[in-house]
């Protein structure tokens, strides 16, 4: 009896460990499954990237190390044909910059241009929305049209256009003024109004892309929170101060940095306008870079600057999303 039990014992074993045997299988089957598929779904995603990675490696990365590496080399027009022919010069092109009082200068015009050029752009594309959102029934769209198609239109259009309007002799404003029987000034030729004027000109071409952003952002405000506000007897002013300029912070900032980012690397403006001019006073970084770069062949030089401009649009974007982020938060 003891014997047939021990065998009914060995054999319950056996048929235990075989079925547990069974339940690992089963389980390492789906497992398995589902790790192949999940290659296979790696796999697809690397080859649907694969042309981007070889345009992004080809024209943008390779640019971006070159030109890091190029600007601690004195490298000039006779590198051109022997890269490796180039001097290296250390930081010598970075201590130079600030000692070189055109760059400081570009510098100084760079800041004016955004200090006044970021919060104009910001102020009139959210009046735009907020009046399109609410205030305007009638022709809606036309006006989304007319304020958003300076965005689209080419700068080159649109500099030969305000060329036209400030010129001072046969321009618009100049024609008006002398119907009116006054004179107009020069606003590219003196150095005081130059610059102004090419803020008002980028203004009026990018209000048009913070005014989609901003009437996106009303438009997701629910109605609710409104009638809300006015029931308990929220004016306009206060509505807008105490519901939309909150609710609308993470558009601010997004609008802020992207609007920043561009207007510190503003260079058709003054290229097409002014070509920096009057006695260089709406000369920016960029506009410089590309003077030394490819005027006087000074690439060492001009990849250095373009190296501090991106130091300094990094620099400004952490700054702001530090600063607003806590606020959207």
């Amino acid at each position: 009896m003891s014997t047939t039990t021990a065998q009914a014992g060995t054999s319950g074993a056996g048929q235990g460990e075989a079925m547990a045997t069974k339940i690992r299988g089963g389980g390492a089957g789906p497992v398995r499954h589902r790790r192949d598929r999940l290659s296979r779904h790696n796999l697809a995603g690397w080859l649907f990237s694969t042309p981007f990675l070889v345009l992004f490696l080809t024209f943008m990365a390779f640019p971006i190390v070159a030109t890091l590496l190029m600007s601690f080399t004195d490298f000039g027009l006779r590198d051109v044909t022997d890269p490796l022919s180039a001097q290296f010069v250390g930081l010598d092109n970075y201590t130079k910059l600030f000692q070189d009082e055109k760059f400081v200068k570009a510098l100084f015009n760079t800041a004016y241009f955004v200090v006044l050029g970021v919060p104009l752009t910001i102020g009139t594309g959210l009046a735009a929305a907020v009046l399109l959102n609410s205030g305007i029934d009638r022709m809606r769209t036309f006006f989304r049209v007319g304020f958003y198609a300076p965005v689209v239109t080419a700068i080159v259009a649109v500099a030969v256009i305000w060329r036209f309007v400030l010129d001072p002799s046969e321009g618009l404003i100049a024609s008006l003024g002398h119907q009116l029987g006054f004179r107009t000034p020069d606003f590219l030729g003196s150095e005081a109004l130059a610059m102004p004027s090419l803020i008002v000109m980028a203004v009026w071409r990018n209000m048009g892309s913070a005014m989609v952003l901003f009437l996106a952002g009303l438009q997701a405000i629910p109605t609710e929170v409104r009638e809300a506000a006015r029931i308990d007897g929220a004016g306009i002013f206060q509505e807008f101060r105490r519901i939309t300029v909150p609710l609308l912070r993470p558009t601010m900032l997004y609008v802020a940095v992207m609007t920043t980012i561009g207007f510190l690397n503003v260079f058709e403006e003054p290229f097409v306008m002014t070509d920096g001019g009057p006695s260089d006073s709406t000369l920016t970084i960029s506009l410089d870079m590309y003077r030394e770069g490819f005027d006087f062949f000074h690439m060492g030089y001009a990849s250095a600057m373009a190296y501090v401009l991106f130091v300094v649009v990094l620099a400004i974007t952490t700054l702001q999303l530090r600063l607003l982020k806590d606020k959207t938060s």
